[in-house]
């Protein structure tokens, strides 16, 4: 008889329901979309009850045909670093705001001023930025003052979903330590951050591992995902740390880069991981006694989605890759600024945004779609260069959609001079992930080291040296032209 796993990719742009048997093998996968609202300066919300229809969709879709009692557990991984007031109900208060929303600038300001930017650096592992969890809510006690008084906590994404199929309000270390009020050595939350934010404690809900069952699936939810009733529900994570299991980063010195909606690099490691230029988050791992260092950038897959809709609208992406092979490396000197979000790691400038340089008559709409992706890549390549500070970086596993297509792994490779490594799912390395927490959590595996149950490594991508020229020369060109308009970015 097959046992099976459901594991939740809770993302932006829409959750990703896959089941797994036990042994690592994808028996089905779909996806439900939901949107995302933009609007004002850097501001984006998302409705929670869309999260909940396509969790339920999703649910009911990859059940079709299977024995659902044969179901031994479900989990998540999800968007991080939102903020979604809750009654004591679970009744969503107004719409979450999601990572991307950098509106509380001030809030920022206003720790730094309290607490000081490096000790806030020092509890959290986290920078102070508009883009966490704990600025968004001093923003809404600020402007919101209604809403805020009526909440009875504040959720993640995954954390609401979590409350829907238990009635339990819980979030897990590794989406708490992206709040900015969790003290990442203790594990706890932070008494100091919390008075000097003047955020009530009783906000944050309960804390658990990643691994943790916190409960079970309700008669109500279960009516309409179409689980059996008391199925286990494992706590599950946010999506960076749970990328990094997927990736089958699990010990230490081990890196990878994530492209999808944003994009970053991580690793694993045994000790809490700070770097003096502060260009890194340290996020609590969802593997227990674990942390994860990360270098995360807004806007990769989503500026490649926005530049296709401009200039290739309606066009696969694989016409779009066929189309960057037609142009050559460093797309005939065209350079592209991929700061359509602002930006976080390594720039942490709520004020940038994108930029085509260099273009000239001469320069076509292929040279246009190269450049975006060139962007993306050299930004990253930023990132990757404060790693190599501490370690040497010749090997990477790449994950996520970006890298379905193989012009887009070289790019990557060429512009980061190191081999990449993509496992046979490339956009399943957060369901993966999920789903391994899932499989720990009720006892079917004993730890991480299961991992292998479900990753084949069958391409790699080696660096081209023809490229390097180029690519160092655009490199430098990338730098420079971020801090020339660092200035011009606050006039908008």
């Amino acid at each position: 008889m097959a046992e099976y796993i459901i594991a939740h990719d809770l993302g932006t742009s829409g959750d990703k329901a896959t089941l797994f048997t036990v042994d690592g093998r994808v028996v089905k996968s779909c996806t439900f979309s939901y949107d995302v609202r933009f609007f004002g300066k850097n501001c984006a919300e998302q409705n929670p009850l869309d999260w909940w229809s396509a969790v339920c969709k999703a649910t009911k879709d990859i059940l079709e045909g299977i024995d659902k009692s044969n179901v031994i557990a479900l989990s998540f991984s999800a968007q991080m670093q939102g903020c979604l007031l809750v009654d004591r109900e679970g009744n969503p208060l107004r719409p979450s705001i999601i990572w991307a929303d950098q509106r509380a600038l001030k809030e920022a300001e206003r720790l730094e001023r309290e607490i000081g930017f490096d000790r806030m650096y020092e509890i959290t592992g986290h920078r102070l930025s508009s883009s966490n969890t704990l600025e968004k809510i001093m923003w809404l006690k600020e402007n919101e003052p209604e809403v805020y008084k009526r909440a009875y906590k504040c959720l993640q994404a995954k954390d609401y979903i979590l409350y829907r199929l238990t009635g339990e309000f819980v979030t897990d270390y590794s989406d708490a330590s992206g709040t900015n009020a969790l003290d990442l050595e203790s594990l706890s939350w932070s008494d100091e951050i919390l008075e000097a934010s003047g955020i009530n404690r009783e906000l944050l809900p309960p804390l658990h591992y990643s691994t943790d069952i916190i409960g079970k699936v309700t008669k109500e939810a279960a009516d309409v995902t179409g689980l059996c009733e008391g199925t286990p529900v494992v706590c599950g994570g946010g999506d960076g740390p749970c990328a990094a299991v997927g990736a089958g980063c699990i010990h230490d010195d081990e890196l990878f880069v994530t492209f999808g909606t944003s994009a970053w690099v991580g690793g694993t490691t045994k000790k809490k991981f700070l770097d003096e230029e502060k260009i890194f988050f340290c996020f609590a791992h969802v593997i227990p006694g674990r942390y994860m260092p990360c270098g995360t950038m807004q806007a990769a897959g989503s500026t490649y989605s926005y530049i296709r809709s401009l200039l290739a609208p309606g066009r696969p992406y694989s016409e779009l890759n066929a189309m960057i092979e037609r142009s050559p490396a460093g797309a005939k000197g065209l350079l592209f600024l991929p700061y359509m979000l602002g930006e976080r790691s390594p720039r942490w400038n709520e004020d940038t945004s994108g930029a085509y340089l260099g273009i000239k008559m001469y320069h076509t709409k292929e040279d246009y779609i190269r450049a975006a992706i060139e962007g993306v890549a050299y930004n990253l390549e930023l990132i990757l260069s404060a790693y190599r500070k501490y370690l040497p970086v010749e090997n990477l596993i790449l994950t996520g959609g970006g890298a379905k297509g193989d012009v887009v792994c070289q790019i990557l490779s060429d512009v980061f001079r190191a081999k990449l490594n993509t496992p046979d799912h490339v956009e399943e390395a957060t369901s993966i992930a999920a789903a391994m927490i899932a499989g720990v959590g009720v006892g079917a595996y004993d730890n991480f080291e299961d991992i292998t149950r479900f990753l084949q490594f069958k391409k790699e991508y080696m660096p081209d040296k023809s490229n390097q020229a180029v690519y160092d020369k655009m490199k430098r060109i990338f730098d420079a032209s971020y801090y020339a308009l660092e200035n011009i970015y606050q006039m908008f």
